[in-house]
């Protein structure tokens, strides 16, 4: 007999098959164990002390139900094959499970590299010809009394009869045809042998009555089981009888797994899916085209953050009691920016992500812009955009469930406590991975990307249930609305800016599915399957900081400049026919009120917004000036006779605090105040001829009197003009939420490369071959135990290693009384002190003699 190929591409010949899961993990090489670790990062917490001790961590339920998640559709459909077959099986019965009597070049295949990625994540092992399932996995997958299989298949002939009568085996085997037994066990196997032979099993059912087979039928591609009445009927007996349905209870009836296979012509699966579903193109456009509306998107973009931020420059509103913001607070938002509710609670989440929002934190709780904001608009525009995108991508905080109820029928707010979902990255990061594998300036059609992710993650949702199926769905929905909002896309296609901050620009970065990329976000994908599935979330570097770099070399060009100029009208109004430069955009918001945004801005000039420009400490001069050296029009008459006007009165009347008083040099203004009748209401009385005092405080007085149609100033103790400028508020310095983790952070190659060596270490010390104790010594200690010796035989071996260079094994106890074995090779022995290079953890330590329980030398190899 010649040797077995492997599906790995090598032979068997010359290997030595792995008896438990620990030994095939021992029998890797230190990249197979680090990929190992990569993709399974949850077996590092913490690290284990040996490869036994990882192959149980690795079988452990939590663990396994994690790593199953994460497998794509085939190779979980290989996985559920396996637990349904002979345990352990040869690949020629998985592949026949998988395509059945007819051969199915896909699945030939696609299935050698299904069984490497289960082999990569320790839940298949052994050989070609003996392959295991994992033990957890198996009963994961395998059917149960209670639950079929995922792959719709029931328990076995020997497990569904199992305490079956003697007496009614044999009747069952009498009515099949089939000669009489001596015992139970021989009575299985004849039924099970029937089952299993196609040509007898035909001929069998070619004499069962059209009713029977329609039940059959049934039960076939799952579930297995049916609810039978004490006088089932004829069919259903006749079924019954030979062993075709066997009783799982009193009630219940189940087909068996080798009779289901035989109706299924072999196969495990109904649809066996090998090849992912392609991304369907639903548009094709220019790039440019795609990168010209995305950049416009990027622009909206910020002008929205900056307008929200802008309306809460001196205080946001108010801290819900248990977190976020309240339904009426979120529509004035949604007010304030014209926009939706939806809408709102995305730009917010955003701007709270990126860590340019915050609660301040004081007793009277309330939101406010953070410092980092006023950094974050000191940079270029595009710089301003890769900020956001960034938190964006890497976010966890969900916009799209405001509004929604959690689990306990509570209205999830914006802002809220409750709004963190750890696959949001995840399923963000793999749309825009599948964009860009598409050609460029192509838009996706929703569904198929749907069906993409869905073969990618076919357990997530099933494990977690029909919610968490939904809600990577609507996360899937959410990606491409928010992205087109952000600029990543422009008309539904990915834009080269977004492509560079992915790491997938050019033909060397593109992801076609295949082999393994970086998604270059900070919270990239590591190591991934034949199928371009992520697998974990890296960490960032200057990998991402070049990516930002080129990305917003990229959309630079693409943002429109800001202008240093306006067009001033003679209805007074002046229009930016683009961006202003921030100088200019801010003392203008301050002159004059926004109208109308869009493609051109329209500012309006009123008596109020002059007054405003007066009380920021301009004088009318200074207003002249500054108009005439940003408008690239004449500055029209009205409007500086307005100008004129307001300062005239601006500062007639003075305001101070009586509780408040008015003065003013003209009796005749004040005589006419106080005959208004409108102005009773502020409790007014006259002092002096040019003085009255007010029983409101100077605020109100303030506001009355403007309301009135006057314009007095403020004024402070010593008699001078107060300037009054907008009171900029601030939350004390705060960092950007952190993303909830979807389980444990992606190793990185320095973690990966110790751990290998620490497990290894630790393996070299759990098995290590020991001399056996000569005369006189005592007897070698069982595998696991802390070799004895005396103080004595202790220091004199240690002596005698270090003077050959020989290692030893050794019995150690540190200072808070943990014991542990550890392989050492002593260089210097002085002052009740060992100093010697430790394989087990890989580096030069220093053991204090007394803590040393006993020594033993290592047999040469």
């Amino acid at each position: 007999m010649g040797t077995m190929p492997d599906s790995r591409g090598g032979s068997q010949a010359g290997r030595t098959a792995p008896r438990t899961l620990a030994e095939a993990l021992r029998a890797r090489a230190d990249d197979e164990l680090a990929a190992l670790l990569r993709a399974r990062p949850d077996l590092l917490s913490p690290v284990p002390n040996d490869v036994t001790q990882l192959a149980t961590r690795a079988g452990t339920r939590a663990s396994v139900v994690r790593a199953l998640e994460r497998l794509d559709r085939f190779a979980l459909q290989t996985a559920e094959a396996l637990a349904v077959a002979s345990d352990p099986a040869p690949y020629e019965e998985l592949l026949g499970l998988l395509t059945g009597d007819e051969p199915v070049p896909e699945v030939a295949a696609a299935l050698p590299g299904a069984l490497a990625e289960l082999r990569r994540q320790a839940l298949v092992w052994g050989e070609d010809d003996r392959l295991r399932l994992v033990r957890t996995a198996r009963e994961l997958l395998a059917p149960q009394p209670t639950r079929p299989s995922p792959t719709g298949l029931g328990p076995t002939v020997a497990e569904a009869t199992a305490g079956m009568s003697p007496g009614r085996l044999q009747e069952i085997v009498a009515e099949a045809g089939l000669p009489a037994t001596h015992d139970p066990v021989s009575a299985v196997a004849a039924l099970t042998s029937l089952f299993t032979d196609r040509e007898r099993m035909a001929r069998l059912l070619d004499t069962a009555p059209s009713e029977a087979l329609s039940v059959l039928d049934r039960l076939v591609w799952g579930p297995p089981y049916g609810e039978v009445t004490a006088s089932p009927a004829p069919p259903v007996r006749w079924l019954r009888d030979r062993g075709l349905l066997l009783p799982a209870s009193p009630r219940t009836v189940v087909l068996p797994r080798e009779a289901a296979l035989h109706l299924r012509a072999g196969r495990a699966h109904r649809t066996p899916e090998p090849v992912p579903p392609a991304v369907v193109v639903a548009a094709e456009r220019r790039p440019q085209v795609v990168d010209s509306a995305a950049a416009g998107q990027a622009y909206t973009a910020l002008a929205t953050v900056e307008d929200l931020l802008k309306d809460w420059h001196e205080g946001g509103p108010a801290v819900l009691r248990a977190g976020g913001l309240s339904v009426r607070d979120l529509k004035r938002t949604a007010a304030a920016l014209d926009t939706t509710e939806p809408l709102a609670a995305f730009w917010l989440e955003l701007t709270y992500a990126a860590g340019l929002l915050a609660s301040d934190g004081e007793v009277d709780e309330r939101y406010a812009p953070t410092p980092a904001y006023d950094e974050w608009l000191e940079l270029p525009a595009a710089r301003r955009w890769a900020v956001l995108a960034t938190a964006w991508l890497a976010a966890t905080r969900t916009p799209g469930l405001v509004g929604g109820q959690d689990s306990k029928g509570r209205t999830l707010s914006a802002l809220g406590p409750e709004l963190d979902r750890s696959a949001a990255p995840e399923v963000r990061h793999r749309v825009l991975r599948l964009l860009a594998a598409l050609p460029d300036g192509a838009a996706p059609d929703p569904r198929s990307l749907q069906d993409r992710l869905r073969w990618e993650r076919p357990l997530r949702g099933d494990a977690l249930g029909t919610g968490a199926r939904d809600l990577r769905a609507r996360l899937t929905e959410w990606t491409l609305s928010e992205a087109e909002l952000l600029g990543i896309t422009g008309r539904g296609a990915l834009a080269a800016p977004a492509r560079a901050l992915l790491g997938a620009g050019g033909a060397d970065g593109a992801d076609d599915g295949s082999g393994t990329a970086d998604d270059g976000t900070g919270s990239g994908t590591g190591t991934r399957t034949g199928t371009g599935r992520d697998t974990g979330s890296g960490t960032g570097g200057a990998g991402d900081d070049a990516r930002r770099a080129h990305a917003v070399a990229l959309l630079t060009p693409l943002l429109p400049e800001p202008l240093d100029h306006v067009l001033l009208q003679a209805d007074l109004t002046a229009v930016a026919p683009g961006p202003l430069e921030r100088p200019l955009a801010e003392a203008l918001s301050v002159l004059a009120d926004v109208e109308s945004k869009g493609g051109a801005t329209v500012y309006r000039f009123t008596p109020g917004s002059v007054r405003r420009a007066l009380d920021a400490g301009r004088s009318a001069s200074d207003l002249h000036a500054f108009l005439a050296a940003h408008s690239r029009t004449p500055v029209p008459q009205p409007l500086s006779y307005l100008i004129d006007d307001v300062a005239r009165r601006h500062g007639h009347l003075r305001v101070g605090a009586a509780s408040a008083y008015v003065r003013c040099d003209d009796e005749t203004v004040l005589g006419e105040i106080l005959a208004d009748r409108r102005s009773q209401g502020l409790g007014l009385r006259r002092l002096a001829p040019t003085v009255l005092a007010a029983r409101t405080d100077p605020a109100a007085l303030l506001e009355g009197l403007r309301s009135l149609g006057y314009a007095p100033a403020a004024e402070s103790a010593e008699g001078d003009v107060l300037i009054t400028r907008a009171h900029a508020r601030r939350t004390p310095p705060r960092t950007a939420p952190v993303p909830v983790p979807d389980g444990p952070p992606l190793p990185d190659r320095t973690l990966l490369g110790a751990a290998v060596k620490a497990i290894r270490a630790g393996d070299l010390a759990a098995t290590v071959e020991r001399r056996p104790a000569g005369a006189g010594a005592s007897a070698p200690p069982a595998d696991g135990e802390l070799p004895r010796t005396t103080a004595a035989e202790t220091l004199a071996t240690v002596q005698a290693a270090a003077l050959t260079g020989s290692a030893l094994w050794i019995g150690y106890v540190n200072a808070e009384g943990a014991a542990s074995q550890r392989v050492i090779a002593p260089v210097r022995v002085e002052g009740g002190f060992v100093t010697g290079y430790d394989h087990t953890a890989d580096e030069v330590r220093t053991y204090p003699l007394h803590r040393i329980t006993g020594v033993a030398e290592l047999v040469e190899d």
